[in-house]
C-alpha cells in the first residue's frame, strides 16, 4: 500500500568558515589604529557604512588625509598620536594596522576588554571579525569570504559577480525599503505579500536599468486574480545531479509553500527550497505504485486548493502523467512539468 507522506525537517546547514553578517554603523563609533594604506582603506570603509571614524596614527599619510579630507558618509577624524587603550571605549568596532603581533595583541586586548568586536589587518590570530570582497549597490551588498584562504581568488569572484549584477539594482532596492511600510499596511496575508513581492522581484529583472517610480508601486499593488491561488508543478530531477536542474525547475523550489518529493531526490536538490517550505515525503512501496500515485494526486490537489504553491518532485525519470493529468482535471493552475 502507499506509504502515508510525512514532513521532514529542512536539512542542517553545513559547517560555515565564518557566519557572514552586516554590521549597523549608521551614527555610530568607530576607531582605526594605524596611518598606512591599508588603514586608510578601512577608515574609509567604516566612514561609508556611516560610522563616525576616529583614526590614531603620530603620522597618518597623505592617503588617510585625503580621506579624511573626504569622507564617503560618517565623518573622519585624524588624532596625530598613538592610540592608547582609553580610546577604545564608547566605540562599536575597532580596527588597527599593527607593526608585529605585540602591538596587535595590545591592541586586541584592549578594544575585547572595552568589548568592542576587533579586526587587527593580516593578522587574523587577533581578530574577531574579518572583512571580505563587496559587491555594492546599496541598499543591495553582497560579500564574499574564503577565510583568508584566497583572497585573491574572493576578488576574482568579486569581479565575475560584478558583471551580473546591473548598476540600477541600487534604485530597486532603494525602492523595496521605501515600499515596504505601505506594503505591510495593506494587512494582506503572507501569501499575497510574498505575490507582491515575487512580481517586484521579476520586474526589476526584466528592467534594471529602467528607475522604478510611483507607476510600478501601483502596478505590483493592483489586484491579481491568483495572487492567493495554489499551484503545482512537477519537477523531474533524474540522475539526481542538482547541476542539471532548469532554472525553471530552480525558480519553482525558491517560491514553493510544499515540497513533495520520493525517496529517489537527493537531499542537494532540497537544498534548492526555501527554508520556510514544508517538505513532506511521499511516495510508494512494493506493488501499490497506482496507489500511491493517487494517494500523492489528491494531497496535491488538497493543498493547492488550500492556496499553497505545490512542487512534486520525482526522483529518477519516472513519468508524471497521473498527477499532471489529476491536477488539470481538478482545475489547479500550472499544472505542468519544469
Amino acid at each position: 500500500m502507499g506509504s502515508a507522506p510525512f514532513e521532514i525537517r529542512s536539512s542542517h546547514m553545513s559547517p560555515l568558515a565564518r557566519l557572514p553578517i552586516f554590521f549597523a554603523l549608521d551614527g555610530k563609533r568607530g576607531i582605526v589604529a594605524g596611518g598606512g594604506a591599508a588603514a586608510a582603506w578601512k577608515a574609509e570603509l567604516l566612514s561609508a557604512a556611516g560610522a563616525r571614524v576616529d583614526v590614531f596614527a603620530p603620522e597618518p599619510t597623505d592617503d588617510m588625509r585625503a580621506r579624511a579630507a573626504a569622507p564617503p558618509a560618517g565623518a573622519i577624524t585624524l588624532h596625530e598620536r598613538a592610540w592608547q587603550p582609553a580610546d577604545c571605549g564608547g566605540a562599536a568596532i575597532a580596527v588597527a594596522e599593527c607593526a608585529d603581533d605585540v602591538e596587535a595583541a595590545a591592541f586586541a586586548a584592549a578594544a575585547r576588554a572595552a568589548g568592542v568586536p576587533v579586526n587587527v589587518i593580516d593578522r587574523p590570530a587577533f581578530c574577531d571579525f574579518a572583512f571580505c570582497a563587496i559587491v555594492n549597490r546599496s541598499p543591495l551588498v553582497i560579500g564574499i569570504s574564503t577565510d583568508g584562504a584566497a583572497p585573491v581568488f574572493g576578488q576574482a569572484i568579486r569581479a565575475r559577480i560584478e558583471t551580473l549584477i546591473p548598476n540600477g539594482f541600487a534604485g530597486w532596492a532603494e525602492a523595496a525599503r521605501n515600499w515596504r511600510p505601505r506594503v505591510q499596511a495593506l494587512a494582506r496575508s503572507f501569501s499575497g505579500r510574498r505575490n507582491f513581492w515575487e512580481r517586484f522581484a521579476d520586474r526589476a529583472i526584466a528592467t534594471p536599468d529602467t528607475a522604478p517610480t510611483e507607476a510600478d508601486l501601483e502596478a505590483l499593488l493592483a489586484p491579481t486574480h491568483t495572487a492567493e491561488a495554489g499551484s503545482t508543478v512537477v519537477v523531474r530531477t533524474g540522475p539526481g545531479d542538482p547541476e542539471l536542474l532548469t532554472l525553471r525547475a530552480v525558480r519553482a523550489l525558491q517560491s514553493a509553500d510544499v515540497i513533495l518529493f520520493d525517496n529517489l531526490v537527493s537531499p542537494e536538490i532540497l537544498d534548492f527550497a526555501r527554508r520556510e517550505a514544508k517538505k513532506m515525503l511521499v511516495g510508494t512501496t512494493g506493488l501499490s505504485a497506482a496507489s500511491g500515485r493517487h494517494d500523492v494526486s489528491a494531497l496535491m490537489i488538497a493543498l493547492a486548493r488550500a492556496g499553497r504553491r505545490v512542487v512534486r518532485l520525482k526522483g529518477g525519470d519516472a513519468p508524471a502523467v497521473t498527477e499532471i493529468a489529476a491536477c488539470r482535471a481538478a482545475g489547479i493552475a500550472r499544472s505542468c512539468p519544469a
